[in-house]
């Protein structure tokens, strides 16, 4: 457990650099700039998701806490997969403008959500603050 605190922050850091660098490739996709074929644009992101993972699956063996076990863990695990398919179609697949920007805010949605489970360790995530 010595390092899961520095795996945490490693895990941290990467979901701000995923989720920016998430949101200036849809920026760039709905300005249909050039710049979105870049190559680092086209690595950087996949290191920097690759990182993310890893780091969250070292935290759940050395925490003892696994999708299927954690209600919040497995929500999180499928947000992951709702948002990758999003982004799928946000930046790639999306046939028109208008469904990619869907996409995208449907995907930065998704990917708010999770963060909201993250913090909360509660599948409501951010709806548990809704006034009642």
């Amino acid at each position: 457990m010595a390092y899961y605190l520095v795996i945490k922050q490693i895990h941290i850091t990467c979901v701000l650099l995923s989720g920016l660098l998430f949101l200036y490739r849809g920026g760039l996709m709905l300005a249909g700039s050039a710049s979105l074929r870049q190559t680092w644009l086209k690595v950087l992101p996949h290191l920097v998701d690759t990182v993310l993972l890893t780091a969250g699956v070292s935290m759940a063996v050395l925490s003892h806490q696994y999708p299927g076990q954690q209600t919040w863990l497995t929500a999180k695990l499928i947000g992951l997969v709702v948002y990758i398919g999003l982004g799928t179609i946000a930046l790639k697949r999306g046939r028109s403008r208008k469904t990619r920007a869907i996409a995208l805010v449907a995907a930065l949605l998704v990917f708010a959500w999770i963060i909201g489970v993250a913090i909360t360790r509660n599948p409501l995530s951010f709806l548990l603050f809704l006034p009642t």
